[in-house]
């Protein structure tokens, strides 16, 4: 006659196995929401990226134009710049060639400017 011996421990395979099939189950469940975030992603970029081009050439027009309305103002302040430098030596020889004619004159006008400054300083 044969004995089977039988013990009261119960077997861990069978939780194992549901764990483990568990566990795959929610890694499976948490990569098709992640698939699906990401689809959702490149579908809102994809819808964004003509608005985003369309803004981007929008910017390139506004440059454009805003250089092209600039281009004649440089080239007026260029000639005014030149006009104004050529006043200002003309000032000053003018200015030198009368102090050396009259010193004692432009010191006098000199001490009176200050004088009047002063005054209008306090």
């Amino acid at each position: 006659m044969e004995t089977i011996a039988r013990d009261n421990t119960p077997s861990t395979s069978g939780m194992l196995d549901n764990t483990e099939g568990a566990v795959n189950k929610a890694s499976l469940s948490a990569h098709a929401v992640v698939n699906s975030i990401a689809g959702i992603a490149d579908e809102a970029a994809s819808r964004a990226k003509p608005a985003i081009d369309q803004v981007a050439a929008m910017a390139h027009q506004a440059v454009d134009k805003a250089a092209s309305a600039a281009a004649p103002t440089v080239d007026w302040l260029t000639e005014q710049g030149e006009s104004i430098n050529a006043s200002q030596k003309q000032l000053v020889a003018d200015s030198r060639d009368y102090v050396s004619a009259n010193p004692l004159k432009a010191v006098g006008m000199a001490v009176v400017a200050g004088f009047v400054l002063g005054r209008l300083i306090r």
